[in-house]
């Protein structure tokens, strides 16, 4: 195991572990005690049916949601709704390669994870946990967007209503080769020693290079034209210029995390496809949604782009596009700017209105 302060309670915010126990995945071989990390906010009613879900994205933890999109008076209000955020399988705080105690799947040795394996999981755990047979809403960004498709094709008789928010069913060519980067970044670092370094500051360049890439596609060209980055806060943080913004925050950000774990969400990421389910075909894995879904790319986004979250939900029954306003393109996921979180509040609120 490697110490890393930035997968503790102290970085992230509480949060609880299950395990699941022994855990096949799809890809072959297993997880032998798979444990998810998870947060809870609210209460679960006696009908069980004002439960939602959020799955986490690339690099991050519940921790963003719990900041930036829940709260009392929002969409997401934990005095209204029992809100179940799950750290996606690998993401440093459920079973990751480097805090795995496990020498079979530790580090490189941790087995090939699938969108499908965390969406799994996480219907095991409500079950076990809670006895949700049944969400409210199931919603995520990116990443949280693949997972969220996946749950409403994989078990839509389980899924009232979805919102994908900046991702998309299937990943698409430019995405599998924007990702390849990213993680050729850290691989092609010395330190990176085949996945067998001894901590993440080992790996320094590779994580650098991978910021950079992220600064690149995660922000868009107006973000930085505009010097929108100028009236970013960061509590004991500041700069002048782009350069130190991209050092002081976005390098800072990637330079904190497991090099392993990025590589295996980035694995999965990759590979995220519905129509794993019916063969290939993508508009009969769509088909199968019965959830009222709002589909919400961001404006901006250089990777999850509104026309290809348009082509999707063209294929999917009772679903509407919602696109959502932000400067920073992907990155407004991170809730920069109180237009795109009015937004996002506003078509959760409507969604979740929905007679279903």
């Amino acid at each position: 195991m490697i110490e890393n302060a930035f997968y503790t309670p102290e970085a992230q915010g509480a949060y609880q572990l299950h395990s699941l126990g022994s855990f096949a995945l799809e890809e072959g071989g297993g997880i032998p005690d798979l444990q998810l990390a998870y947060a809870t906010y609210g209460e679960l009613n006696a009908a069980k049916d004002n439960a939602i879900l959020i799955p986490t994205w690339f690099s991050g933890t519940h921790a963003t949601w719990e900041q930036v999109y829940i709260g009392p008076g929002r969409a997401l209000d934990p005095t209204r709704w029992f809100i179940v955020v799950v750290n996606q399988i690998g993401n440093g705080l459920s079973t990751s390669p480097h805090n795995t105690d496990d020498a079979s799947i530790a580090m490189a040795a941790f087995p090939k994870v699938r969108i499908g394996d965390d969406v799994r999981a996480q219907q095991k755990l409500a079950a076990e946990l809670f006895g949700i047979e049944r969400w409210a809403l199931v919603v995520g960004g990116s990443m949280g967007a693949q997972q969220t498709w996946e749950w409403a094709v994989r078990f839509p008789e389980q899924v009232a209503r979805a919102a994908p928010i900046a991702g998309t069913a299937q990943n698409t060519p430019h995405d599998f080769l924007f990702t390849r980067a990213l993680l050729d970044a850290i691989t092609s670092d010395p330190g990176w020693a085949g996945g067998a370094y001894r901590s993440n500051t080992e790996v320094a360049d590779g994580l650098r290079r991978h910021a950079d890439i992220w600064a690149i596609m995660g922000l868009s060209t107006e973000f930085w034209r505009s010097g929108f980055w100028k009236g970013i806060e960061l509590p004991d943080v500041t700069w002048d210029t782009f350069e130190e913004f991209q050092e002081r925050f976005v390098q800072a950000v990637f330079g904190a995390m497991d090099p392993n774990s990025l590589l295996v969400q980035g694995w999965k990421w990759q590979r995220g496809d519905v129509a794993r389910n019916t063969g290939g075909d993508l508009a009969a894995a769509l088909g199968r949604v019965t959830a009222t879904t709002f589909v919400m790319p961001i404006d901006e986004d250089m990777f999850f782009p509104p026309r290809d979250c348009a082509a999707e939900q063209a294929l999917t029954p009772n679903s509407e596009l919602r696109v959502l306003p932000s400067i920073a393109g992907h990155f407004g996921l991170f809730g920069f700017e109180k237009t795109y979180l009015d937004a996002v509040d506003s078509n959760l609120s409507e969604l979740l209105a929905r007679p279903v």
